[in-house]
């Protein structure tokens, strides 16, 4: 089993308890999306001395907690699943790491970002909305496979060119997920 140098953060127990099951690391727990003072200290001093790796639930609480803790820790590193890969296997329960097969979670560590607060804009707005990523009706799902595509999470049209420099992404990976995209649309 893979050993994590980075702390992982997580929201729950449930999530801690599927991290395990994929890698041996060590976690800390949220406990949701209002991280207590102390819960931020540690991740702080852990980010020093460690590293800390930010595995958050694909929904609208998980991203709150990512962006809540890269605007307080420099350099965070950030691990991804896709909605489809949070869902639970029954109707029941909410949409989260704790549901992801433990291939999914290794995938996710594999790729792990970390921000490029200095990375310049590669992609414009004017290319977003050209692209159908905002100002369409489409531009929700196809943000989706965007996401999904280059690994960095969903996130809405104010947010998505920040994200897209955050983490590094080429025109050129821009590029070829748009046109996957686009290609598999043609095929449905």
């Amino acid at each position: 089993m893979k050993k994590i140098k980075e702390v992982i953060v997580v929201e729950g127990k449930d999530d801690t308890k599927r991290i395990l099951r994929a890698v041996d690391a060590d976690t800390i727990e949220t406990r949701g999306s209002a991280i207590p003072d102390e819960t931020m200290a540690l991740i702080k001093k852990l980010a020093k001395t460690r590293g800390v790796i930010v595995f958050t639930d694909p929904d609208f609480s998980g991203e709150k907690i990512r962006k809540t803790i890269a605007a307080e820790v420099p350099n965070v590193k950030h691990a991804f699943i896709t909605k489809k890969q949070g869902a639970p296997k029954r109707s029941e329960g909410s949409l989260g790491v704790e549901h992801a097969s433990v291939e999914s979670i290794k995938d996710a560590l594999h790729r792990v970002y970390t921000e490029d607060q200095s990375a310049e804009e590669l992609i414009s707005r004017e290319e977003l909305m050209t692209d159908g990523l905002m100002g369409n009706p489409q531009s929700k799902q196809r943000r989706q496979q965007l996401g999904e595509l280059l690994h960095i999470g969903y996130v809405n049209g104010k947010q998505l060119q920040h994200r897209l420099r955050m983490f590094g992404i080429t025109h050129t990976q821009f590029v070829d997920a748009v046109k996957k995209i686009d290609k598999d649309g043609k095929n449905d």
